[in-house]
C-alpha cells in the first residue's frame, strides 16, 4: 500500500467511530479542519461519498460502512503486528548465535546459557566454541565472548567479568628445583608453554606497580590446551602461568602453589562483543546482562 493510499484512513475511521469531526480531531490531536480536509480528499480519491453530513451528526453511507469495515480490519491487523513486536521484546524469543573460547565457554558460558534457556524457553541459542577470532558480521553472530586484551574494531564491547593469571607449580617440582624469587629466576626453571613463550607480569619498584614486564620463558612442553598444561604442572613437570579458572581448585586443595605473587599482573577483562546496532535485539541485551550479573558472582 502506497503512502497516498494511507492518507485519510485514520481520520476516516476516527470520524466513523466517534460520529463527529470534532471528537475525531481531539482523538488524533489535530485540528478539525485537517480531519475534514483529509476525509474530503479521501472521498475525492475514491470517487465515493463516505459520510452523510448534517449540522448535528455524521453517519456512514452504505459505501462508507463497507469501506470502514475493511479499514478497521487493516488497522486491527497493524495493531496486532505492533503488539507482537512489543511482546517479542518483553518476552525474549528467537535465535541467538554466540561464539566463545573453548575452555572458558565450557566451564562458565554454557552453564549460564543453559540457565538462561530454562528462564526463557522461547529463545533458541546456537553456541560455537572456538579459540579462533571470527568475523561476527560476516558469519552472522549476534555475540562473542572474548578474553583479555581486545583488538581495535568497530564492535561494541561490554565488560562482563574479569580474570586473574597465576604462576603455579606443584610442591613436588618446588622440592626438587626450588622456588623462583623473582621473575628473572624463571630462566632457570622449566616453564610450561601455551601458544606464546612470553609471560606477562607486573613490574615492581619497592612493591609499587610501575607497568607490565614481559619475560621470555622456555621449557620441555608446549601445548595449546590449558588443561594439558595444568596436568603437566600437577605431575611436577614444571611451572605454569594460566587464568584462575584453570588453577583455583588445585590451589585450594594444595596441589599447586602460587608463586611470584608480588609480580601478579592486574586483572584482565572478559568481554561481550556485538556489532554496532542502534536497535540491539532485546533478547541479546538480556543475555549479556544475565551473563554479566552471574559471572560477577
Amino acid at each position: 500500500m502506497s503512502n497516498m493510499q494511507w492518507q485519510g484512513i485514520c481520520e476516516f475511521t476516527s470520524v466513523a467511530e466517534s460520529g463527529n469531526f470534532t471528537q475525531a480531531a481531539k482523538k488524533l490531536l489535530i485540528s478539525t479542519a485537517q480531519v475534514s480536509r483529509q476525509v474530503s480528499e479521501l472521498e475525492q480519491r475514491l470517487n465515493t461519498k463516505l459520510f452523510y453530513r448534517t449540522t448535528r451528526k455524521v453517519t456512514l453511507t452504505e459505501e462508507g460502512q463497507l469501506f470502514y469495515q475493511q479499514c478497521r480490519s487493516i488497522l486491527d491487523g497493524l495493531e496486532v503486528a505492533e503488539r507482537s513486536l512489543t511482546n517479542r521484546q518483553s518476552i525474549p524469543q528467537g535465535k541467538i548465535k554466540i561464539s566463545a573460547p573453548v575452555t572458558y565457554g565450557e566451564r562458565h558460558i554454557i552453564p549460564l546459557v543453559n540457565q538462561f534457556l530454562l528462564r526463557y524457553p522461547q529463545v533458541e541459542i546456537q553456541i560455537q566454541l572456538s579459540n579462533q577470532r571470527i568475523d561476527l558480521i560476516e558469519e552472522g553472530y549476534d555475540l562473542a565472548i572474548r578474553l583479555g586484551q581486545l583488538d581495535d574494531s568497530s564492535l561494541i564491547a561490554k565488560r562482563i567479568s574479569s580474570r586473574q593469571h597465576f604462576v603455579c607449580a606443584a610442591p613436588s617440582y618446588l622440592k626438587h628445583n626450588g622456588k623462583p624469587e623473582s621473575i628473572f629466576d624463571l630462566k632457570q626453571h622449566n616453564c610450561l608453554l601455551g601458544s606464546a613463550d612470553v609471560w606477562s607480569f607486573k613490574e615492581t619498584d619497592s612493591g609499587k606497580g610501575t607497568g607490565n614486564k614481559n619475560v621470555r620463558v622456555s621449557g620441555s612442553l608446549r601445548c595449546n590446551s590449558g588443561l594439558g598444561l595444568v596436568d603437566a604442572a600437577l605431575n611436577g613437570i614444571g611451572i605454569v602461568q594460566l587464568p584462575e579458572y584453570y588453577l583455583q581448585k588445585h590451589i585450594e586443595q594444595g596441589e599447586l602453589e602460587v608463586l611470584l605473587g608480588e609480580y601478579q599482573r592486574e586483572q584482565e577483562g572478559i568481554w561481550a562483543l556485538y556489532p554496532q546496532n542502534k536497535f540491539l535485539a532485546s533478547k541479546v541485551r538480556l543475555l549479556i546482562d544475565f551473563l554479566a550479573e552471574n559471572l560477577s558472582k
